[in-house]
């Protein structure tokens, strides 16, 4: 039985947020107040935020079944929402479960139900069919980036999943995308409509033009990087053989970077975010997989390396950088006589002739085998990192606990120190191995 937080101004407080925006001020109430509602707002926006607080007011703290569903078209955006609400702190259990990763490891961590369930369309259905939980109690669905998950194909599973869902009292749909059609099995009669998409065109964002003397942009690319100097952005592409070319060339200008693309297995890009959010690298080379439904920094620029095909995928790509209050610039590559799409206007050249230098970056991450199962919390691995390790408080850099293992940010130059100093040591009950991850 959960021991919730009722007040949404404690959540937000627990979560440092001093105000809501715009779009969640209107969506909150409107989502408490009516059955349907379909939220469309850009990506990142905080839709997440605008969903969950009410969704925790519609739960039944009493109850020990799963009371809502949350569909996602990708694993990132489970993980994300799971850590987003895990972080509220409102006691109700929460899991995300997903392909890419083995069911025994679902099986764990729903064998006592949550309370909130987040998944892939696909491995959610494979949870249904096996009758792992009573569906009885779900009274709640939310369909996050509904558009992409359409897109990417689900439509037959998710048709699947709420025809085994006979007691929703609830819908939420989010998308960042107006022009998808709802299809008729989701079940969404007369949805109340917040609607924040007419403010896609971001004041705050910049867009210039970097044009290269030759069909290959990759010299170009380089002294972009090279004119930017240490700050963090994403290299867009639109083929996984040019994230590889691009990669490979990166390299060889000893250019700090990690690739993240779909068939990636799911370690690795778990691994490669974690890098790219504690600053252990500089670049994240990627697909429009990276355009949304991830957990990033915010970011100074984005990198059109290869142009968009379509205008939803230049939107989202562009939400990377520019949000919130900050300002941003989104950089478009071309090479000799290559024009802009027509969806990309007020478009202005960049003066790269400056050039920043590169610096080695200060973090590096460990590993540690050990995580939430093991009762170990960011409390814990601080202290040995402080009292055994012998760091000062600016040493130590973000902590990423999950259910069987961690990831410290820690200075490059001590790392391997540290590793020889730290590892098989104990935490709580367990002893870990430590390791440079790289």
């Amino acid at each position: 039985m959960a021991n919730p937080i009722k007040s949404q101004e404690e959540i937000l407080q627990k979560l440092n947020i001093q105000l809501l925006n715009p779009m969640q001020e209107e969506a909150i109430p409107l989502i408490e107040q009516h059955d349907n509602t379909l939220l469309l707002s850009p990506t990142g926006t905080g839709k997440t935020l605008a969903f969950s607080l009410p969704l925790l007011d519609m739960l039944n703290p009493e109850s020990e079944e799963v009371q809502a569903l949350i569909l996602v078209p990708s694993r990132e955006l489970a993980i994300q929402i799971e850590q987003v609400i895990r972080s509220m702190g409102s006691g109700y259990k929460v899991n995300a479960v997903y392909g890419g990763r083995p069911v025994s490891k679902d099986k764990i961590e729903i064998k006592h139900n949550p309370a909130i369930l987040i998944g892939t369309p696909g491995r959610i259905l494979d949870h249904f069919n096996l009758e792992r939980f009573s569906k009885a109690s779900i009274k709640t669905l939310i369909l996050d980036e509904f558009d992409k998950s359409l897109e990417v194909g689900f439509e037959e599973d998710m048709k699947s999943i709420l025809d085994q869902l006979p007691n929703l009292e609830k819908r939420i749909l989010t998308s960042a995308t107006q022009s998808v059609k709802i299809p008729g099995f989701v079940g969404l009669a007369q949805p109340t409509i917040v609607n924040y998409l007419d403010q896609k065109l971001n004041p705050k964002l910049s867009l210039k033009t970097v044009s290269s003397p030759s069909p290959n942009k990759l010299d170009t690319l380089v002294e972009l990087i090279q004119h930017l100097g240490n700050q963090q952005g994403i290299v867009f592409c639109n083929l996984r053989n040019s994230i590889q070319e691009v990669s490979d060339y990166l390299s060889h200008h000893e250019i700090s970077h990690f690739c993240f693309f779909g068939t990636m297995e799911q370690k690795d890009r778990e691994q490669a975010l974690i890098k790219f959010r504690n600053g252990s690298s500089q670049l994240l080379v990627a697909t429009d997989l990276a355009a949304r439904g991830i957990d990033i920094p915010e970011l100074q620029f984005i990198i059109h390396y290869e142009l968009p095909i379509h205008e939803e995928e230049f939107i989202h790509r562009n939400g990377r950088t520019a949000r919130v209050n900050a300002k941003g610039t989104a950089y478009l590559l071309q090479s000799k006589g290559q024009s802009l799409p027509d969806f990309i206007k007020g478009a202005q050249e960049a003066n790269i002739s400056t050039k920043a230098s590169l610096k080695p970056r200060y973090w590096k991450t460990l590993f540690i085998s050990g995580g939430r199962r093991d009762k170990i919390s960011k409390g814990d691995i601080a202290g040995l990192f402080f009292k055994q390790g012998k760091l000062n408080k600016d040493q130590l850099g973000r902590i990423e606990l999950k259910p069987d293992c961690a990831f410290v940010a820690v200075p490059s130059s001590l790392a391997e120190a540290l590793v020889a100093d730290l590892n098989n040591s104990r935490l709580k009950t367990k002893k870990v191995r430590i390791r440079v991850l790289e």
